[in-house]
C-alpha cells in the first residue's frame, strides 16, 4: 500500500494553510502573476504576502523583492509564475531559503508534447521528491482554501466562492475555477478547497485526496481527472476514504475507447480500457459521474444527507404530472416508492378534503403552499419504510422555510430531504432560501433519481465493506513456482503455452481441469479413451494453433475405437497444414464434459491498474452481447459472487426454466483462485483465457475445458 510521509502531507498543508506566501513573477498587470498576487492579498490580514520581481520596487501596494533569497523569511509556499526555463532555478533558490511547498503556474512542459519539455518536467519532479520541496503543477491555476478564504491561484475568475464541505480536486485548472466554481456559486453549493494539479510533475490527485481524507471539515471529495499516473495509488486512497465513510465522486475522462489493441485471446478483446476503470471504481466505492452539474449535485446530496435508514422514497408535489414523472424516474433508477400506510393516507386525505390524491407520489395541489404542508410532509416522511422525502415544487420563501424546518426535524431520525425545483433557476423566492440552508436541490427528475440512487448505493456498498477487509495477495507457493518454471523456464522465449500446458499452469492454483492425457499415436489415443470412458474429445495440443475448430483439429463426441483412430489421423493431418511437426506436442484425449453451463474466465493486464479479471457467459454469446463483468485483482469470495451476479447469462446457473442449479460456490472460489494467479504472475503472464469453463450442477464443481496462457 502507498505510504504518505508526514513531510509530504505537511507540504500540502503549507500550500492550503500558509502563514506566508511569496509570488515569484508578480506583476502590476492582471495577468497570471498579477492575479496570483491579487488573490493572495485577500488574506493579507492573516498571511504574510510577498511580491518577488526584480523589475519593480512595489506591486499592488506592497514591497517587491528582487529574489526569494532577499525575503525576510522562508515563505510557507512559493507561487511560481516565470518562464518555463527559469522554474527549476526558482525552486532551487526557494529550497535553499527553507521553503517546502510550491505552486507552479508556469506552463510549457509535458503538455507541449516535446521531449525536452517532458524531460524538464521530469527534472522538476525529481527535484521535488529528492529535496522535499513538494510541487503542485506545473501548468496549473493553483489552489484555494475557501473555508479560510486563502487563495493561491491565478484564476481569471477572481477569488470568491461559497464555503461548504466538498473538497474539489481537478487536473484542469480552467475547469476547477471555471465551470465547476461558477456553477457551484449559482447553485449555492460550497467548497472547502479547490485544488488544480495541472501536469502533476510531483503531487497528484491522489496525494491531495489523501490529505483531504484527514480533514474533518471535508465530507465529500469531488474530482475531475483525465488520467492517473499510478491508478493503484487511487485504490489505496479509496480504501482510506472508505474507512472514514468519505465518498469520492469523480469525473474520469475516457468513456470512448478510440483504439483497442489487437489481442489473441477473447479476454483482452472483451476488456475495454474504460470498462476496467469502471470495475475498479465499483470495487472501491468510487462514484463515477458524467458532467459538471451531476458531480456538483450528487456531491451536495452526499455532503448534506444522512445515511438513509430505509430505502423507501416518498414524493410529494403540487402537481400530479410532476409527481408522476418524478416517481417514474425514481422507478427507472431502481428506487422504491412504498405504498402509504393507512394512517398516512387518511391523515393527508383529511387535509386535502377531496382535492388531489393521497398516495406515493402525492399530488397535494395548492396545499403545497399552505400552512398545512408541514403536516403533509410529516405524514409522508414518518412512515417506517421511508428514508428520503422528495418535495417537487417551486414555492415561496414560506414553503422553503417549512421544508427546511422539516429537513432539520427528520434528519434527527436519519432521514433526508431532496428538493426538485420546478421553477426557473433564476428565481429568488424560495430557491435562494433552500440553497442557503444546504437543502440538496435538483432541477430535472432523472438527475434527482440518479442522485438518490447513488446515495443509497454508496451507503449499501459502505455497509457491505465496512466489516470486510479488502482482499490481499497470497504469495506464490513452491509448487506453483516449480510448475511455472517447468512450463516456461526463465531463460526461454516462449510467448504462449499450449492448451495442455495452460491447464497444468492453472491446476497449480487449484483450478479444476478436465481428465485428459497427451498421446503421440493413434493406438495410445484408443487406449486412453478406453481408460477415460466414452464419449471422448480429441484435439491437437499446439501453442501455434489457437483456433482449433477453424483449423479442423478438434473432434468431439467420439464413441468408439474406430472413431478415435480416424479422428487422430485427421487431426494430425490438419495440424501439419498449420504448423511444423516441432510445433505439435501431440493429441489430447479428453473426457467429454456434459450437463453443465459454459462460462468464460480470463485475465488481462492494464499498465495502470494491473491484473484485471473477466467473467462472462460462455460460447459465442459473450462476443455478441459482451455479457461480462470485470474486477481488479485480487478479489475475495464476496466480490466473486458480485461478479457472477452482474452477468445476465449467469441466471442460467440459478436453475433457469427447470434446468439444474449450477455450482455457483465452486465458480466463485475458482474466480478467487484465478485472481490470485493473476497477481502472482504479474510481470510474466500477459493474458489468460479459460474458455469454456463448465459449471456443473450444484455440488459437482467446475472444469476448465480449454485454456490459453500468453506470456
Amino acid at each position: 500500500m502507498t505510504t504518505w510521509t508526514d513531510a509530504q502531507l505537511d507540504s500540502i498543508d503549507k500550500m492550503l494553510n500558509p502563514k506566508s506566501i511569496a509570488v515569484v513573477g508578480a506583476t502590476p498587470r492582471m495577468q497570471y502573476g498579477g492575479r496570483f498576487l491579487n488573490a493572495a492579498l485577500k488574506a493579507q490580514d492573516r498571511v504574510n504576502v510577498y511580491a518577488v520581481n526584480p523589475r519593480y520596487d512595489e506591486i499592488q501596494g506592497i514591497k517587491s523583492y528582487p529574489s526569494v533569497s532577499a525575503l525576510p523569511e522562508a515563505p510557507d509556499v512559493v507561487g511560481v509564475v516565470v518562464p518555463y526555463n527559469q522554474v527549476l532555478d526558482v525552486l532551487q533558490e526557494s529550497h535553499a531559503k527553507g521553503t517546502r511547498a510550491a505552486v507552479v503556474i508556469s506552463a510549457g512542459f509535458s503538455e507541449r508534447g516535446v521531449d525536452d519539455r517532458r524531460d524538464l518536467q521530469g527534472e522538476l519532479g525529481t527535484f521535488a521528491r529528492e529535496s522535499g520541496l513538494r510541487i503542485c503543477g506545473p501548468n496549473c491555476l493553483g489552489l484555494a482554501n475557501i473555508k479560510d478564504d486563502i487563495w493561491a491561484s491565478s484564476s481569471s475568475r477572481g477569488s470568491d466562492g461559497i464555503t461548504g464541505p466538498i473538497g474539489l480536486i481537478c487536473q484542469s485548472g480552467a475547469s476547477a475555477f471555471g465551470p465547476f466554481l461558477t456553477r457551484a456559486v449559482e447553485a449555492g453549493i460550497g467548497f472547502s478547497h479547490i485544488i488544480s494539479t495541472g501536469n502533476e510533475a510531483d503531487l497528484d490527485f491522489c496525494d491531495f485526496a489523501r490529505y483531504l481524507i484527514d480533514d474533518d471539515s471535508v465530507k465529500v471529495i469531488a474530482g475531475f481527472v483525465e488520467g492517473f499516473k499510478d491508478a493503484k495509488k487511487l485504490t489505496d486512497v479509496a480504501k482510506l476514504a472508505a474507512a472514514k465513510a468519505k465518498p469520492i465522486v469523480l469525473i474520469k475522462i475516457g468513456r470512448s475507447d478510440l483504439g483497442t489493441r489487437a489481442a489473441r485471446s477473447h479476454t483482452a478483446a472483451l476488456t475495454g480500457i474504460d470498462d476496467r476503470y469502471d470495475a475498479m471504481f465499483d470495487q472501491y466505492g468510487i462514484i463515477r459521474v458524467q458532467g459538471y452539474d451531476e458531480l456538483l449535485e450528487i456531491s451536495q446530496l452526499l455532503a448534506h444527507s444522512p445515511k438513509p435508514t430505509q430505502p423507501g422514497i416518498a414524493v410529494v408535489s403540487h402537481s400530479g404530472g410532476i409527481s408522476s414523472l418524478t416517481a417514474d424516474m425514481c422507478g427507472q433508477a431502481g428506487l422504491d416508492l412504498p405504498t402509504l400506510t393507512d394512517e398516512a393516507r387518511d391523515g393527508i386525505n383529511g387535509i386535502l378534503k377531496g382535492f388531489g390524491w393521497a398516495s406515493n407520489p402525492s399530488d397535494v395541489t395548492g396545499f403545497a403552499n399552505s400552512d398545512s404542508f408541514p403536516e403533509i410532509m410529516a405524514h409522508m416522511s414518518n412512515q417506517p419504510n421511508i428514508g428520503s422525502l422528495v418535495v417537487a415544487s417551486a414555492g415561496s420563501d414560506d414553503q422553503a422555510t417549512q421544508v427546511i424546518a422539516h429537513r432539520d426535524d427528520i434528519q434527527k431520525q436519519g432521514k433526508g430531504v431532496a428538493f426538485l425545483w420546478t421553477g426557473t433557476r433564476g428565481a429568488t423566492a424560495g430557491l435562494q432560501k433552500l440553497k442557503e440552508a444546504n437543502v440538496p436541490v435538483f432541477y430535472v427528475p432523472d438527475k434527482l433519481a440518479l442522485g438518490l440512487s447513488t446515495l443509497q448505493k454508496y451507503y449499501a456498498w459502505q455497509e457491505t465493506h465496512s466489516n470486510l477487509p479488502f482482499p490481499t495477495n497470497i504469495p506464490i507457493n513452491t509448487k506453483q513456482s516449480q510448475t511455472l518454471a517447468e512450463l516456461k523456464p526463465p531463460t526461454s522465449d516462449i510467448s504462449a503455452l499450449s492448451e495442455h500446458q495452460s491447464k497444468q499452469l492453472i491446476k497449480a492454483w487449484d483450478i479444476p481441469i478436465t481428465n485428459e492425457t497427451l498421446v503421440s499415436t493413434s493406438a495410445e489415443a484408443v487406449m486412453v479413451a478406453n481408460q477415460i470412458g466414452y464419449p471422448v474429445v480429441l484435439k491437437v495440443d499446439s501453442a501455434n494453433i489457437l483456433h482449433k475448430t477453424e483449423a479442423g483439429v478438434l473432434q468431439v463426441g467420439l464413441d468408439n475405437d474406430t472413431q478415435v483412430t480416424e479422428a487422430y489421423d485427421e487431426i494430425m493431418a490438419n495440424a501439419l497444414r498449420h504448423t511444423t511437426p516441432e510445433g505439435i506436442n501431440g493429441v489430447l484425449v479428453q473426457e467429454m464434459v456434459s450437463g453443465g453451463t459454459e462460462v468464460i474466465v480470463g485475465i488481462s493486464y492494464d499498465d495502470q491498474l494491473g491484473p484485471v479479471l473477466l467473467f462472462g457467459s460462455g460460447g459465442i454469446m459473450v462476443e455478441v452481447y459482451n455479457d461480462v463483468s470485470l474486477s481488479i485483482c485480487p478479489i475475495d469470495i464476496h466480490q466473486a459472487r458480485e461478479m457472477i451476479n452482474k452477468v445476465k447469462g449467469a441466471r442460467m446457473l440459478e436453475g433457469f426454466r427447470g434446468s439444474p442449479k449450477g455450482d455457483i460456490e465452486a465458480l466463485a472460489n475458482t474466480l478467487v483462485n484465478v485472481s490470485q494467479l493473476a497477481v502472482n504472475l504479474e510481470g510474466q503472464l500477459s493474458e489468460l483465457d479459460i474458455n469454456p469453463l463448465i459449471v456443473l450442477p450444484e455440488g459437482q464443481g467446475v472444469k476448465a475445458v480449454d485454456a490459453l496462457a500468453l506470456f
